[in-house]
């Protein structure tokens, strides 16, 4: 067994009772007691604590230790401490598939992108095998059926068309372990337990789960091989872009709009229309010949430095600007989007409710203080008075009594002094164009490089006018060091949704991170929060931190930040997420500028 058969938190390891009478010891609980109990023990115990009260269920705690089902596939079942009700949060479970057992070819896990997307794709199969036999469902007062009245349901976290590390299914990239983690609303009538109907999840369900969905046997190669190498090379042309000169590419044939605001999957065609499929203009297309599926890609490569998307309204602009933000992430082979990347620095930037300008100059100073190197802004989402200000109004309202540098002014000289790059959707001014190194228009979903046209228009202007956009210098980025202390909740931290951490006494509102594609990645923020004061304890930047945690979470897995057991609903978040979630919570001298 690897490192991941250890358990986390209290380490009670249960067994109580039964084992009492049957060794007459303290069961299998921490610093001591019998070791190694097989599934058959575990349904024993299950039939011993049948109709007892609820709390009986600590009993078949294994945090420790780990039910061992000898059967093949071979695995190993950990039940985490059990919910005190049936009315309180699900148990959660992990389960190991030794090597041995799961025999997925070393090739699928040689490293640890590898890794992450095969156990991507096993997740993908696990969820699909838990919802298309039911064990998802409760049913609630019915008969018949494995879940009782209350409970009974497993739950496993939903995929995205993301790939990203998580911890649903783990596949350790050295040893080829798999993991397997879940919850289980432990059934019951009333707060008498269900104890035959626990039985038919542990000895009929979760062994099926294996058989189907953690053993090598049970897929196909040729899919699962093609899954595990586009996700590499979709990795490898990211970390290409920047030797290209290039902050963004999206590939030829690629599908961008999405089936609906509320679905990520890919529109489809339909019999009264065609989705238009991206085609890169011919002066920006660029080619990648992806080491692992051996073809070339061709597409649109966006160039470092400023770069504008323009066009009518509902032309594509705001979707194409969409479909490079989540290029920080891979996609799942079918998404549409595969290969479309940009640099994985990248950070959507917008004003925020209620603070307008304000907002949106203090999430740049963020994200540079952080390290990106690549801007994305949407003028749907912005605040008129900070990106521009034209002549009329600069007549009236002087520089002197404005206290806002509009962004037109600073955008260039953030690329040539800081070197970060910016692609800016804009649809209602053209001063921008004075400052742009790239133009890129969107018409019916179709692009066109207009560069030439934008400058052609900038020096008809400025002959006209005698005016054009002057570049200011952009100044320094002052760093800031987080003050551990002030980030201790008092055991106050729950995810009510995807976009809020009621973190102690205070709402932290993520919804301004556009780049936070689910809730597995805001359970992670709520986690790494709470992990502040133990980081912070020499003095060092918010940058440096974020740097460290990386480093720590490259190390030691995503599960390290779990500071309970077996959580399988957390997936990484990018240290700009992190950082933003960090910005957003409203507690003096939470950071400190020096």
């Amino acid at each position: 067994m690897s490192g991941y058969d250890r358990g986390r938190g209290r380490g009670r390891g249960g067994r109580g009772e039964y084992y009492k009478n049957k060794y007459g010891g303290g069961g299998r609980g921490r610093g001591g007691g019998h070791r190694g109990y097989g599934v058959d023990d575990l349904i024993k115990t299950l039939s011993y604590i049948d109709n007892k009260s609820y709390p009986a269920y600590h009993d078949i705690e294994s945090s420790q230790g780990g039910w061992v089902c000898e059967h093949a596939p071979r695995f190993q079942l950990f039940i985490g401490r059990a919910q005190s009700d049936p009315y309180a949060k699900p148990t959660r479970c992990r389960i190991v598939v030794p090597a041995a057992s799961a025999q997925f070819p070393r090739e699928l896990h040689l490293n640890k992108i590898r890794s992450i997307a095969l156990a991507d794709y096993i997740s993908r199969r696990f969820y699909s095998e838990c919802r298309s036999m039911g064990a998802d469902q409760c049913n609630q007062g019915t008969k018949g059926g494995w879940s009782g009245p209350k409970g009974g349901d497993i739950q496993i976290a939903p995929p995205t068309q993301h790939v990203m590390e998580q911890t649903a299914v783990m596949v350790h990239h050295e040893t080829g372990d798999v993991i397997a983690q879940f919850t289980v609303n432990l059934p019951a009538r009333g707060r008498t337990i269900l104890g035959q109907k626990a039985i038919d999840i542990f000895e009929q369900v979760v062994p099926h789960f294996v058989a189907k969905s953690l053993v090598y046997s049970t897929y196909r190669e040729d899919l699962l091989k093609h899954h595990v190498l586009s996700i590499e090379d979709q990795h490898w042309v990211r970390n290409q872009l920047s030797i290209k000169g290039l902050v963004a590419f999206v590939p030829n044939g690629a599908i961008l709009p999405r089936a609906s605001g509320a679905d990520d999957r890919p529109m489809q065609d339909s019999r009264d229309q065609r989705v238009v499929r991206f085609e890169s203009p011919e002066s920006m297309r660029v080619s990648f010949d992806l080491p692992n599926l051996k073809t070339t890609i061709h597409g649109m490569g966006i160039q470092k430095g400023v770069n504008l998307v323009v066009g009518g309204g509902f032309h594509g602009k705001s979707t194409l600007l969409s479909a490079i933000q989540l290029g920080v992430y891979d996609k799942i082979p079918g998404d549409g989007r595969e290969f479309c990347v940009c640099d994985e620095s990248s950070v959507k930037i917008r004003a925020e409710d209620g603070s307008g300008s304000t907002s949106q100059a203090s999430n740049i100073i963020e994200a540079l203080e952080v390290g990106s190197k690549t801007l994305l802004i949407d003028e749907d989402t912005c605040a008129t008075n900070f990106m521009i200000r034209d002549e009329k109004m600069v007549e009236l309202v002087s520089p002197d009594h404005e206290p806002i540098t509009p962004f037109v002014k600073k955008v260039q000289s953030l690329f040539q002094e800081k070197g970060v790059s910016s692609i800016i959707v804009v649809g209602g001014s053209g001063d921008f164009f004075d400052v742009a190194d790239n133009v890129i228009m969107m018409n019916n979903y179709q692009c066109f490089d207009v560069t030439r046209r934008a400058k052609e228009i900038v020096e008809k202007w400025t002959k006209l006018t005698d005016s054009k956009i002057n570049s200011l210098p952009f100044g320094n980025i002052a760093s800031r060091y987080p003050k551990g202390d002030v980030f201790v909740p008092n055991d106050k931290v729950a995810v009510r949704s995807p976009t809020t951490i009621s973190y102690g006494s205070t709402d932290v509102d993520v919804s301004g991170l556009e780049q936070i594609v689910g809730m597995s990645q805001t359970q992670s923020i709520a986690l790494i929060l709470q992990m502040i004061p133990k980081l912070t304890r020499y003095e060092t930047t918010l940058d440096q931190m974020l740097i460290q945690l990386d480093q720590i979470m490259d190390e030691q897995g995503l599960q390290v930040i779990d500071i309970g057991e077996f959580h399988g609903g957390l997936a990484r978040p990018r240290k700009f997420e992190i950082a933003g979630a960090i910005n957003r919570l409203r507690i003096l001298g939470s950071l400190i500028q020096k």
